[in-house]
């Protein structure tokens, strides 16, 4: 995933290497602070994102 270009591909790259393996992504944070780039490059600036509550991405490939 070296060449990775945006958060989408990075994405699918992650899914397409579980693909096929009865594999299972479950991510949950709750009151998540981060720092949002504005690209993909050195020279980027960062808008950062208070997000209060609860954010949970599943990803479930039972084949």
């Amino acid at each position: 995933m070296a060449d990775t270009q945006s958060w989408p591909d990075l994405a699918i790259g992650l899914y397409d290497k579980l693909t096929g393996r009865n594999a299972e992504i479950t991510y949950e944070f709750d009151n998540m602070e981060i720092m949002v780039p504005s690209s993909t490059g050195s020279e980027a600036t960062h808008a950062k994102w208070n997000l209060n509550g609860s954010v949970k991405i599943r990803t479930k490939d039972n084949g």
